[in-house]
This record gives structure tokens, C-alpha cells and sequence, in this order.
């Protein structure tokens, strides 16, 4: 068999969930990768150093001397269409805001990856769910949303690696991947994704106009910035980004359902809460509670109308989280008081177990 005719097979491998994010990368056509290393996800450049996809595929790997410069070297890598991206863990996230919020006004596709440790403050390398509120409420200063996908498996964060290039590029964003210290460091198999070839510096000018790749004689140069200082034209920018952000939430929400056809308790978790309770739902039917779950795959997009809906059908929701409570008053909101809400959840890097979610369903709603 030739190599062309490997390269665009499918291949499937057992590996952690950061490595998978690794050989997604490359064979997504990345072009550069720019990180510091942080537990749990020092795996991913690591497996990229090891990989070497420079020899093969010309991408870029480098690690930087900070998180602070790895998402400015990102920032530059996208102002020139190049399909650039991080990875840390939720510190190293929390010191890439400010540039994490340049590139979302200047409106450049970029992925990031986040696999959460336990906070606050340095913390703990155990997993965590507890970024949910800077990864969708924006993060950094300003007005301005991520795409946020939470994988649940290792093969989703393979699969959501191709997924947020896609998406970024599609509306000029950062894309985030928000994955817990657990699916980080996981083994599963995994199928991984055929190679993609990098893209020409033609196929950039074509697709990406704006591109920073030097001033051709029939156009006006590319300027990339996030400065307005004329107030009109500050706010010009900031609707056209939250008109984006709407289009976004009316056509790219995705979530899960899980025996939730007859269901009269719902709950809802992501990540690594939602394998858990995928064995509690099958632990309460068995019980003879009628219990579904919905997993929201993307966090931002929030699938608010499928809750808000489940809300005129079943009697109550448990929101389950490694976390004090966040994506639970998302949860509310949808609900809208109709229906009674009740969390459960363990901070610190603690991961619940099937039976104290099953204990926390009875004694919150089904009592």
C-alpha cells in the first residue's frame, strides 16, 4: 500500500485523551501548536515533540516561555490564516485571558485547550469541572462568547480537535475544548481521523482575505487589531460580534440524550459527570425510576431550548458537576422556575460516584 492510501485511513489506536488531541492536530492540518507545560495535559506536547510533525507535515511546535506568550505566539500564527493552537490547564488558561480576548475582537479562528484542574489557585492536578464559568461567560474583559466543546470520551477529543478547526474557521473565533483532568488522562481506543494536507498559502489568501501574508498591488493592506478608540466604532465591533455569537447559538448546539423518552427526572452533566451518570440513569431504572440524561456537548452554544423543553416534561432535574455549581444556574435559567432544580456536585478534585448521584437523585427529587 502506498502512503498516500495510509494516510487516508482510519487507524484506530489505544492512548490517553491528550495524546489523541495530539495526533488529531496533526492530521487536522494544524500548522502550528504553541504551549506550556502543565499538569494534566502536559501529554499533548509531548506527543507532539515525539511525533515530530515538522519532519512529515511541516507543523510548527514550540514551547513558549510562558502561557502568556504561547496564546500571543497563537494570536500570530492566526492573524496569518495559519491554523494555530494551546493547550494548558485551568492557572495556564486563567494567565492566556488577555490575549484570549485580543484575538476573539480581532476576530481570528484559533483553537485552545483546556484540561481542568482543581482550584482555586494552584490547586490540585486532579480533575476539575470548575472552569465552566470563564470558558462560556467569555473570561476575559469585554463583551465576547468561545465556542466551548466538552468531550466526554477519548475518541471525542480526537474528534472535537477537527471539530473546532472547523468551526473556527468557519466564524472567525477562538474555539475552546474544555476537558476535565479524567478524559485528559484516560486511555480508550480511539479511530483516529484520516490526514488533511496543510493549506497553501494560496488556499489561505483565497479562504482568508484578511490574512496578514503580505500586501498584493490590488488591495488595501490587512490590518489586524483589537484597538478602537473611537467609542462608535467600539460599539460597531461589539454588535457585530454578538450577531455572530446569536448565529452561533441558532445553528451549532449540540447535546445528548440518554434514555430520556419516558423520562420523568432529567439530569444533566458533561465530561466525565456524564459518564457517571449515564451507569446512575441505568442504576435507577433498575430501581424503577425513570430517570434520562442530557449531556451537552457544546457548553457554548448551551443547549437551552432542549432543557427549557424537558422542562414541560419531567417533574425535576439533577445537575451534576465536579464543581461548587455552575453550569447548573445555565440549567435554571432554561427552566425558568417551572420545574424544581437540585445540584449535586464535588469540588477539590474529587469525582462523584454512580451511587451518592443515585442517593443525591432520591433524596433531592424523587424522595
Amino acid at each position: 500500500m502506498n502512503d498516500s492510501k495510509k494516510q487516508n485511513m482510519e487507524e484506530i489506536r489505544l492512548m490517553k485523551g491528550n495524546e489523541a488531541i495530539a495526533h488529531a492536530a496533526i492530521r487536522c492540518g494544524c500548522d502550528g501548536y504553541f504551549g506550556y507545560p502543565i499538569t494534566p495535559q502536559s501529554e499533548i506536547m509531548e506527543t507532539l515533540m515525539e511525533l515530530e510533525p515538522w519532519e512529515t507535515t511541516g507543523m510548527v511546535v514550540l514551547q513558549a516561555e510562558s502561557e502568556t506568550a504561547s496564546i500571543n505566539m497563537v494570536y500570530g500564527a492566526a492573524g496569518c490564516g495559519k491554523k494555530s493552537m494551546t493547550s494548558s490547564s485551568s492557572p495556564g488558561i486563567s494567565l492566556m485571558q488577555e490575549g484570549i480576548s485580543y484575538i476573539a475582537c480581532a476576530e481570528l479562528p484559533c483553537v485552545i485547550v483546556n484540561v481542568m484542574r482543581g482550584g482555586p489557585g494552584l490547586g490540585t492536578i486532579q480533575p476539575s469541572q470548575a472552569d465552566y464559568y470563564q470558558s462560556v461567560k467569555g473570561g476575559g474583559h469585554g463583551d465576547y462568547k468561545l465556542i466551548t466543546l466538552a468531550p466526554s470520551s477519548v475518541q471525542e477529543m480526537a474528534d472535537h480537535t477537527v471539530m473546532a478547526f472547523d468551526l473556527a474557521f468557519k466564524y472567525n473565533t477562538p474555539v475552546l475544548i474544555l476537558a476535565d483532568g479524567i478524559i485528559g488522562q484516560m486511555m480508550e481506543k480511539v479511530v483516529l481521523p484520516p490526514f488533511q494536507p496543510r493549506m497553501t498559502e494560496a488556499e489561505i489568501r483565497e479562504k482568508s482575505p484578511w490574512a496578514t501574508l503580505g500586501k498584493p498591488a490590488n488591495r488595501k493592506p490587512n490590518v489586524i487589531t483589537s484597538l478602537a478608540l473611537e467609542a462608535e466604532e467600539m460599539e460597531t465591533i461589539n454588535l457585530r460580534l454578538q450577531k455572530k455569537y446569536r448565529e452561533i447559538e441558532k445553528n451549532e448546539v449540540l447535546y445528548e440524550e440518554f434514555s430520556c423518552e419516558d423520562a420523568e427526572y432529567l439530569i444533566v452533566a458533561f465530561g466525565i459527570s456524564a459518564r457517571i451518570c449515564q451507569k446512575v440513569v441505568e442504576m435507577a431504572r433498575a430501581e424503577g425510576i425513570k430517570a434520562g440524561l442530557l449531556r451537552p456537548v457544546t457548553l457554548f452554544p448551551f443547549p437551552t431550548v432542549a432543557i427549557s423543553n424537558f422542562a414541560d416534561k419531567v417533574k425535576g432535574i439533577l445537575t451534576v458537576e465536579m464543581s461548587a455549581g455552575q453550569m447548573v444556574d445555565d440549567v435554571r435559567l432554561a427552566v425558568n422556575g417551572r420545574i424544581p432544580v437540585t445540584f449535586h456536585g464535588r469540588m477539590g478534585g474529587i469525582v462523584p460516584s454512580p451511587d451518592e448521584v443515585l442517593k443525591a437523585l432520591k433524596d433531592g427529587l424523587v424522595k
